[in-house]
């Protein structure tokens, strides 16, 4: 069991922003999230894209957010939970939570903040007939062990950030590396795209446009795949291959949440804006993208604000009869769980003249 005072579902810039508020309040986090890294969208979807109104960064690349992020909250010692789902949720009697994944490991926490962004993400599936079959035995729909694939013979179907990024990565990894695209143009990152075409032309890269992988083959886990390319003559090549990695996105959906008897609308979790965007379940919460509420934004910069309400409601919660007294982190500093401390320099008293 997983003791945490905060448990935070979703590990988007919400969710890691909401460690550092709550660290300040001295109340411990935990985060649990679908996917095998935090950072949410941010990190999946689109990691080299710039992001132009959080303040105090004219310009910033979603990824490096992430990275700053996570920097951020390193003094207040996060738990994170990745690659698992938020599935089943239980109310004791005195208030607290407890929460358990699709893999079983359970959360206790006095209170739990939805932080999901738009929901869990299920992988956009390619239209194949019989891929579920071969889905952990070669197919896969994201990366999380890089090294699963050293000196494998590895396809991958995409045109986006993720496919780009893989692709240059696995080069260097896997024996051979195959690139599948139905339009010879690219949506990613120009640096990306222009990488992919230096590797293509060492040879390191396998790159078939415009095509479309539209068969998986194998006895007992995956041996080849037939693509489709899309020329006046309509060709067919099989290729052999140990991994199929159809790279399409996700696709968000509210999930299990949906499930736990929150209050829902238009797919969003409804919460009380008017304090401190708490659910229909006293000690739910739910933050960024993920709620709604009248004149609800989904911006990144609001969901730092929701969240940074909802942490000053949680403390009083777990303290009833206490009285928070506000500091600035420029006047009281920053104290980490870890022992480290921040503050800014103190003023040097000094006599002037004799």
């Amino acid at each position: 069991m997983i003791e945490t005072d905060i448990l935070i579902i979703g590990a988007g810039p919400t969710g890691l922003f909401t460690v550092f508020e709550a660290g300040l309040l001295k109340l411990k986090c935990h985060l649990i999230d679908a996917l095998p890294q935090p950072g949410g969208q941010c990190s999946e979807l689109y990691p080299k894209k710039p992001i132009y109104d959080i303040p105090g960064f004219p310009e910033v690349l979603a990824g490096d957010l992430v990275d700053n992020l996570m920097e951020q909250i390193k003094p207040f010692q996060p738990g994170f939970t990745l690659g698992e789902r938020a599935e089943d949720i239980d109310k004791l009697e005195d208030g607290t939570f407890i929460v358990t994944t699709n893999k079983g490991t359970k959360h206790h926490a006095n209170a739990v903040a939805i932080a999901g962004g738009l929901g869990s993400f299920e992988p956009r599936k390619p239209q194949i007939v019989g891929i579920e079959n071969y889905e952990d035995r070669g197919v896969a729909y994201m990366i999380k062990d890089p090294e699963a694939y050293r000196d494998k013979k590895v396809v991958i179907a995409g045109g986006g950030d993720s496919a780009l990024d893989w692709s240059i990565f696995l080069a260097n990894v896997a024996q051979e590396v195959t690139l599948v695209h139905r339009r010879e143009e690219f949506r990613g990152a120009l640096d990306s795209v222009e990488k992919v075409q230096e590797l293509v032309t060492q040879n390191k890269i396998n790159l078939i446009t415009p095509a479309e992988v539209t068969d998986v083959k194998g006895t007992d886990k995956v041996e080849s795949v037939t693509i489709t390319i899309h020329d006046e003559a309509k060709r067919f090549q099989e290729i052999e291959c140990d991994a199929f990695v159809p790279l399409f996105g996700l696709s968000p959906k509210l999930g299990p949440i949906a499930n736990w008897g929150l209050e829902i609308e238009k797919n969003a979790i409804k919460v009380d804006n008017t304090l401190d965007y708490q659910t229909n379940i006293p000690g739910i919460y739910a933050i960024g993208d993920v709620n709604t509420y009248p004149g609800k934004l989904k911006l990144i910069l609001c969901g730092f604000h929701e969240a940074t309400l909802m942490c000053q409601s949680v403390y009083q919660r777990m303290n009833p009869n206490k009285k928070y007294v506000l500091k600035y982190t420029t006047v009281g500093g920053i104290d980490g769980f870890d022992g480290s401390r921040k503050e800014a320099e103190k003023a040097v008293i000094k006599k002037i003249g004799s």
